[in-house]
């Protein structure tokens, strides 16, 4: 019976049904449930395709009645044989027309079935996910008084760039070294920009599309290195339903989201990443992903397209493997230092971001 009651609220919640009062308790349930919130997207998922599939069933008999009709008055010619090769070419020269609106209507049917078919089966893809950098429309560098100050510093950044896509990425060493996706760097250079909206130059260290995380290094003659930075880096594991905060550029300024960790894996059981429960958007890939310690736990990196604040994020160890092949392959980053304790740990929430938002930077790529 308490089953039914479940299901029965799950539906009532994703049909909007609930009191506000009902509707809270249900989310802070969620919250601190990940059995329930993993319900939650399941069944989200199975009305989406319940709906799809009636969808389908419609249009079929919506055709079949198409079909009997054209018969009915003649057409389209059922049953018997045409006796000459003259009333073969009398009835393709008289209904041609009706002849093409039905291949038309099939070749609809043909792609929607197909469509159907990729959204039932229970095989995946990659093309299940979002990846989370997103795509900057024009966007050039402002003619301002920071653009003359930068030009006047002899930056890297060549004049009139055009950005093309974006994301996110955030110190991991004092001297300027940044840590990011690697799907965010689709272009030919990199400009990484901090709170203020100062851009500053930058050149990709090491990038790997396995891991999908890539180091980057600012260059740019403006950056003054960092005295200390106020988070560490977990490697270690971490419980389900753990609460966690990111901050990221899913706009040109810097944006707050928070969540909790509802799977220790990603994606199709990825041990690499795990699973959030956090809304997120394009522009966020790269974020870190802070507990309540001000210790970094994930990198975001994608959204699930068909659960609404389903996304994965690397985990962090992830980070210290990338360096550790680094330094096989390059000894001169051997002095690479990464934080070693969070002194955000007994700080609330408002004070972490105060501390943190100055060491996240906006990735900006052009080609």
């Amino acid at each position: 019976m308490e089953d039914l009651q479940l299901l029965d609220a799950v539906e009532r919640y994703l049909n909007g049904a609930m009191l506000p009062e009902e509707k809270e308790y249900f989310l802070q349930l969620r919250r601190s449930t990940p059995e329930i919130d993993q319900m939650v997207v399941e069944h989200r998922l199975f009305l989406q395709q319940m709906d799809m599939y009636a969808g389908q069933k419609d249009l079929m008999h919506n055709l079949h009645e198409v079909h009997n009709n054209l018969v009915a008055k003649g057409d389209i010619y059922e049953g018997g044989e045409l006796s000459t090769k003259g009333r073969v070419l009398q009835f393709w020269n008289k209904y041609k027309r009706v002849t093409a609106i039905a291949a038309s209507i099939a070749g609809i049917t043909a792609l929607g079935i197909s469509f159907l078919v990729t959204q039932l089966s229970p095989s995946t893809n990659e093309s299940d996910l979002q990846e989370l950098s997103r795509k900057v429309n024009v966007l050039e560098n402002k003619t301002n008084v920071l653009n003359y100050e930068i030009k006047s510093h002899n930056a890297k950044i060549p004049e009139n760039t055009t950005f093309t896509t974006g994301g996110t990425g955030f110190l991991i060493d004092k001297k300027g070294f940044l840590i990011t996706n690697a799907h965010v760097l689709k272009g030919k250079g990199v400009v990484v920009s901090n709170s203020s909206g100062q851009d500053l130059s930058a050149t990709i260290v090491y990038k790997d599309d396995v891991k999908d995380l890539a180091l980057l290094k600012i260059d740019d003659e403006n950056f003054k290195p960092v005295n200390n930075l106020p988070y560490s880096l977990k490697k270690n594991s971490f419980d389900l339903g753990t609460e966690v905060y990111t901050l990221g550029y899913p706009r040109d300024i810097i944006v707050y989201n928070s969540g909790y960790i509802s799977a220790t894996a990603g994606y199709d059981g990825d041990t690499a990443s795990m699973q959030i429960s956090l809304p997120a958007n394009p522009g966020n890939s790269g974020g870190p992903v802070l507990n309540k310690n001000g210790e970094v736990v994930g990198i975001l990196s994608t959204r699930e397209k068909q659960a609404e604040g389903v996304v994965f994020a690397v985990k962090s160890k992830g980070i210290y493997q990338l360096l550790e092949d680094l330094k096989k392959n390059d000894t001169t980053y051997q002095n690479i230092k990464l934080p070693a304790s969070s002194e955000l740990k007994n700080m609330d929430r408002e004070q972490q971001i105060k501390q943190v938002q100055d060491f996240v930077y906006q990735i900006k790529v052009y080609n």
